[in-house]
């Protein structure tokens, strides 16, 4: 398993490039703003994560090697793959990334390519508790969408009013968590099931 690789660019391509160690290339996949600082003939050294697969072996090479470890955990996250997990990884970073998470700031998410609704808030479910919070843990100010209320006790309405949903939305996950018998669940397993539901499954 390759972990590390210092040597020469010798290639440099949209989203990958091919560094010679020691007579060797090693084609590496690389996010575009860290390809982009990449000039060939440089000496890098990269913090690698190897993908293997049945039909392929893919190396993805990292700054440091918390970024790498980032890029291995998002790809835990139901609906990631590597290419979804480099592009948050390049597009975010850690920082920008903890703090959408921890703030439930979906549109942050959604600004990345080939992020869509749904992965957004499995990343914000999945991710909470598991990545470090590198911002200032103040609570964000945060303008409910029109139709849902200002204001509610309850705070799985005030989660899932935070991701985006209606009043009307709400509601039905809310009656289909108390239907299934959640409704005295912790607010994790309560809003797990809740978004399960507005996805059109079982709570």
């Amino acid at each position: 398993m390759i972990a590390r690789l210092v040597g020469e660019v010798v290639e440099v391509t949209t989203g990958a490039l091919i560094l010679d160690v020691s007579g060797v290339g090693y084609l590496v996949r690389v996010g575009p703003r860290h390809g982009s600082v990449i000039v060939l003939g440089d000496v890098v050294t990269l913090s690698i994560s190897t993908q293997v697969r049945e039909d392929a072996i893919t190396l993805y090479g990292f700054r440091k090697s918390d970024d790498r470890a980032l890029f291995e955990q998002l790809m835990s996250v139901s609906g990631v793959g590597p290419k979804l997990a480099l592009a948050l990884c390049d597009g975010l970073g850690i920082a920008g990334l903890a703090t959408a998470v921890h703030t439930e700031d979906t549109r942050a998410l959604l600004a990345v390519p080939g992020v869509g609704k749904k992965t957004a808030q499995r990343l914000v479910l999945e991710m909470k508790g598991r990545i470090e919070r590198n911002f200032s843990p103040t609570s964000p100010t945060i303008t409910p969408p029109p139709g849902n209320p200002p204001s509610s006790k309850d705070p799985l309405r005030l989660a899932l009013a935070r991701l985006g949903y209606r009043k009307t939305e709400i509601d039905g996950a809310v009656r289909g968590i108390t239907d299934a018998g959640l409704a005295d669940k912790p607010l994790a397993e309560r809003l797990s099931a809740a978004l399960r539901v507005l996805s059109g499954g079982r709570a």
